[in-house]
């Protein structure tokens, strides 16, 4: 028997990428709890692994030439795990780039507006209180949701899932479809509100999503906790 992969998580859409990943390949896993609210995501042992300072990461004890590898970035995560699986990754070059785009599109796309989205309406009310000073972020990165919203359901108007098959993009993708965090009506876009509800229904989704969930707090939060939390996840620089 190897050892456990190492998931160096928190429960946020990215981390439940790699953790609905791991359920859905049968792949064993162990939870190393990283809170990024108290910046465990700076220290030198997780920077170790992830360079960048954010997670998910990972450690596979069992790598491809039997030594441990560590992989951060989600969207390599899923592909590492898709491959050393063998699951959710057409090996046929057309199929694979159906994935591929979509699983960049997420993680170039998706992600990053829909998180600038949460930070302008969840966040950024409880820093700066002058709501004027944050109008056009909220106006603006709600509104591209939106677009990226819309692009997903047209592309789910003739299709279950984003490339065909269910697939990791899939996995990428549906943890970040937040409509009530996000100032968005779901009810416009049925198809994609369809595609939510199949993905969610998955019994490994929901195991993937639950993971770590007793962990989660409001960064939206008042008080001494919440607001500490936020200099660490918004002030950062490089030096």
């Amino acid at each position: 028997m190897t050892d456990p992969i190492q998931l160096w998580y928190w429960p946020t859409p990215n981390g439940w990428k790699v953790s609905i990943a791991l359920e859905e390949m049968g792949l064993t896993y162990e939870v190393k709890a990283v809170n990024i609210g108290t910046g465990e995501q700076f220290t030198p042992e997780f920077q170790a692994i992830s360079p960048n300072g954010r997670m998910p990461a990972i450690v596979d004890p069992d790598g491809p030439d039997g030594r441990p590898l560590s992989i951060f970035e989600s969207g390599a995560i899923l592909q590492y795990l898709a491959n050393k699986s063998g699951q959710f990754y057409p090996t046929d070059i057309r199929a694979r780039a159906e994935v591929d785009q979509w699983l960049f599109w997420q993680v170039g796309g998706l992600g990053p507006m829909a998180g600038q989205t949460h930070h302008f309406r969840q966040y950024a009310p409880a820093i700066i209180k002058d709501q004027r000073q944050i109008a056009y972020g909220v106006r603006r990165y709600t509104d591209e949701t939106h677009r990226l919203y819309g692009v997903m359901d047209r592309r789910l108007a003739d299709r279950d899932y984003l490339a065909g098959d269910y697939s990791i993009a899939d996995m990428a993708a549906w943890p970040w479809i937040l409509p009530e965090h996000q100032g968005q009506n779901i009810d416009e876009f049925p198809n994609l509100k369809a595609w939510l509800a199949r993905v969610g229904a998955r019994p490994a989704v929901v195991r993937g999503r639950a993971v770590g969930d007793a962990l989660r707090s409001n960064l939206a939060a008042s008080g001494k906790a919440a607001e500490a939390a936020r200099k660490v996840l918004f002030g950062q620089r490089g030096r």
